[in-house]
């Protein structure tokens, strides 16, 4: 009988607590979702600073008075260049296009001893270039693959000096445009700022030029058909306006 009794109070207990225990697992809150990463988006407008070398390639050809083209060799001109660029970009899927304006001064500076008439040296000077041009890119979230092309123009500086002494014997300004293409890569180290290396090919033709001066003399170096292209690596840095959190997409809640 003892038994008895204790197992039926042992019952009872049990029945009690297991309601109490179906409660507590039903009070447990539930997990967190996983964390997902918000995706990158290149949209809106930037504006930026950039900064490089650059190297511009001149060929002279002579045009005396009866109309013959003299060729006078070329020559190779390095220097610093610096700047900023302004653009917009949107990107639908991982397709990015955009449109940008970049404007740089530049110290392209080099002098060659003519070789039609040595006495004289020919000096060719690139003091700016700007960049018009659209962009079409491939994006791995915050990494971009871009090609560009468009209008380039140049400012340019000639001068025929003397050999002996550097006097200066006649001198001409010229702005140039012809066409550019390009390919860069961009990172995205922030929500709002980007940074890059771009490389650029400008292909600027060729223009005559006339050198006015009171010296028949010189008639026959005082007129000249230059050909000109440039080649520019910068470095870019470029600060995005708007976008969700600042430059990042909204990120995807996962689905149960």
């Amino acid at each position: 009988m003892k038994k008895f009794l204790l197992g039926t109070v042992g019952l009872v207990a049990l029945g009690m607590a297991a309601p109490a225990s179906a409660a507590d697992l039903r009070a447990r809150p539930a997990a967190p979702p996983p964390y997902v990463a918000p995706i990158y988006d290149w949209s809106g407008f930037y504006i930026g600073a950039n900064g490089g070398w650059g190297q511009s390639r001149n060929c002279w050809d002579f045009v005396p008075v009866a109309g013959a083209i003299i060729p006078d060799g070329c020559r190779n001109q390095s220097g610093g260049i610096v700047g900023g660029q302004l653009g917009y970009r949107w990107q639908t899927g991982q397709f990015v296009f955009g449109v940008e304006g970049q404007g740089d001064w530049a110290d392209l500076n080099s002098s060659h001893v003519s070789l039609i008439n040595p006495a004289f040296t020919t000096r060719t000077k690139v003091e700016g270039i700007g960049l018009f041009t659209g962009q079409i890119g491939y994006a791995w979230n915050a990494a971009l693959l871009y090609l560009k092309g468009g209008a380039a123009v140049t400012s340019n500086r000639f001068d025929i000096l003397t050999t002996l002494g550097g006097g200066s014997v006649a001198s001409a300004s010229s702005t140039r445009w012809g066409g550019a293409v390009g390919v860069g890569f961009e990172y995205g180290f922030a929500p709002n700022w980007s940074a890059g290396i771009e490389y650029d090919h400008l292909f600027m033709g060729d223009a005559n030029n006339s050198f006015s001066v009171a010296n028949p003399a010189l008639s026959a170096v005082l007129n000249s058909r230059i050909t000109q292209d440039v080649d520019m690596v910068t470095v870019r840095v470029n600060y995005r306006f708007g976008g969700y959190g600042g430059g990042y997409g909204a990120p995807v809640a996962p689905r149960y």
